[in-house]
C-alpha cells in the first residue's frame, strides 16, 4: 500500500469515530503492551544488532521505559479524556463551561536511530491514548529494530489505524508531502528544520525533539567522587548517543582540579 493510500484510509477510518471511545483506546494500549511483552526478546536482539546494546541496557533504556509509559497511559487516559469544568466568562455566567480534549486526527511519528524503540513506540502510545491514527516512520539507520517494530505493529493493528513505513530519505520526503494533522519528529536540527518547513506548508502543528549541547554544572558543595561517577555514566550510556548526555562541564574553580582527578 502506497503512502497516499495509507493516509486516505486512515483519514476515512478516523472519520468514522472508531478511535474516539476511551474503552477502545485502552483496549489498543493493552494490546500494544502485551505485544511488547511477547516480543521482548526479539526487540532486545534487534537493539543488540543495531546498536550493540546488551540486554540490561536495552531493557533499562528502551523496553522498560516504554512499558512504564503505556502502563501510565492505561491508568490515566480516562481522566485525560474526561470533561474538565472551567470557570465561565462573565457574559455567560449562567452557563456551565467545560474543556474537552480532542484528538488531532491523522498523526505522523518520525523517530531516530539512537533510541529506536523507545522514541518510536512511546509517541505511538501517546497518539493512541489521545484517540488518533498514526503513521510510524522508524529510522533507516536501525534496520533490525525497524523490522521488529513493523512486525509488532502489523500483528496487532490494521493499517487504517496504525501503519509502519520503512525506508530512507525518499520515504521521508514522500511522507512530508502529505497533509497530516500532527507531526512528531525526533532527530537532528538540520532535518528538524526541513520537517518544520514542510509542516508549515500545510499549517500542520508539529513537535520537534532535537539534539543540543548539554552542560553539567558542578558546584563547590558537590560530592566530587559521586559527581564524577555520574558524569561518566551519563556520557557513556548508550555509547554517548543521547541528546541529554553531558557535553561539557561548568564547575566552580575551587573544585576543578579535584574533579578532573576523580
Amino acid at each position: 500500500m502506497d503512502i497516499q493510500t495509507i493516509l486516505e484510509k486512515q483519514r476515512e477510518y478516523f472519520g468514522t469515530g472508531a478511535t474516539l471511545p476511551v474503552d477502545f483506546r485502552l483496549a489498543m494500549l493493552k494490546k500494544l503492551y502485551a505485544a511488547i511483552k511477547n516480543h521482548e526478546q526479539d526487540i532486545l536482539a534487534a537493539l543488540q544488532a543495531d546498536l550493540g546494546k546488551g540486554g540490561f541496557e536495552g531493557f533499562m533504556c528502551e523496553v522498560g521505559l516504554t512499558l512504564t509509559e503505556i502502563s501510565y497511559l492505561i491508568k490515566h487516559t480516562k481522566k485525560f479524556a474526561a470533561k474538565q469544568r472551567v470557570r465561565s466568562p462573565l457574559p455567560q455566567f449562567a452557563s456551565a463551561s467545560y474543556r474537552l480534549a480532542t484528538p488531532y486526527g491523522n498523526t505522523l511519528i518520525m523517530s531516530p536511530w539512537n533510541y529506536p524503540f523507545l522514541l518510536t513506540i512511546e509517541p505511538l502510545a501517546d497518539a493512541i491514548a489521545a484517540g488518533n491514527t498514526a503513521v510510524v516512520k522508524p529510522s533507516a539507520y536501525s534496520p533490525a529494530t525497524s523490522e521488529v517494530i513493523k512486525l509488532l505493529v502489523e500483528e496487532i493493528f490494521p493499517p487504517e489505524y496504525v501503519a509502519v513505513v520503512t525506508g530512507g530519505r525518499k520515504e521521508n520526503a514522500a511522507l512530508l508531502e502529505q497533509k497530516f494533522d500532527f507531526i512528531f519528529f525526533t532527530g537532528s536540527q538540520n532535518v528538524g528544520k526541513e520537517v518544520l518547513r514542510r509542516a508549515a506548508e500545510h499549517l500542520t502543528p508539529a513537535v520537534l525533539e532535537l539534539g543540543g549541547k548539554s552542560p553539567c554544572i558542578v558546584e563547590e558543595s558537590a560530592k566530587l567522587p559521586l559527581a564524577a561517577k555520574r558524569i561518566v555514566f551519563g556520557k557513556f550510556l548508550n555509547c554517548g548517543q543521547t541528546c541529554v548526555a553531558p557535553d561539557y562541564i561548568l564547575c566552580h574553580r575551587s573544585v576543578k582540579d579535584e574533579l578532573v582527578k576523580e
